[in-house]
């Protein structure tokens, strides 16, 4: 994404529907997109030839989608897949906005391409668009204590020491997002990391 870029980009945050959802780790993606929204001044209504909440914006004088799927988070590529066809936006300028186990947390990362890392939001979307090559903007949850399994881990709300910081986490992620939009992903790597 460069100053030249003038078709519009597609930025989905990941999470699972549902109240019982809401807080947990893994959908800390959502809570981004909800931001970005609060940004703009929009409301996201159902785009119902993808399956997402959309909310469609401008940022920066450049049109901007921004979407939650409205499928469990394993299910998250045919809507994602969907949108970048029916809006003719190349994998190159979708963001993927989600949880990474891999990473401290509160720590941001923004990259291109890569594995998924038993992340199956990312799997589902990579195995739809048929192809990786798609920009990530990882917001790190950190490693489940002792031997807690992954799975169960991230479908947990965050511990109450990490609730206090979630909220200027999830501001800061929406700036790196923004900044991946307005200077491309170099530049926004060498601010961000």
């Amino acid at each position: 994404m460069t100053e030249s870029t003038t078709g519009p980009a597609l930025v989905v945050g990941l999470g699972n529907p549902g109240p019982e959802y809401e807080r947990t780790r893994h959908n800390v993606g959502f809570l981004v997109a909800d931001v970005l929204a609060q940004r703009v001044g929009g409301r996201f209504a159902v785009h119902k030839k993808s399956g997402a909440d959309l909310l469609q914006a401008r940022l920066d004088g450049r049109q901007v989608l921004i979407a939650k799927p409205r499928t469990f988070m394993n299910l998250s590529g045919r809507p994602v897949a969907a949108l970048a066809k029916f809006f003719s936006v190349p994998p190159t300028e979708v963001i993927v906005v989600h949880d990474e186990l891999d990473l401290p947390f509160g720590e941001i990362r923004l990259k291109r391409g890569g594995g998924e890392g038993g992340h199956n939001g990312l799997r589902s979307i990579s195995s739809a668009m048929t192809t990786k090559d798609y920009l990530r903007t990882r917001i790190g949850i950190g490693r489940p204590p002792g031997r807690q399994d992954p799975a169960d881990y991230v479908l947990k709300p965050f511990a109450a020491p990490e609730r206090k910081e979630v909220p200027v986490i999830v501001e800061q992620a929406a700036d790196a997002v923004e900044l991946l939009l307005r200077v491309g992903l170099e530049t926004a790597q060498n601010q961000v990391h």
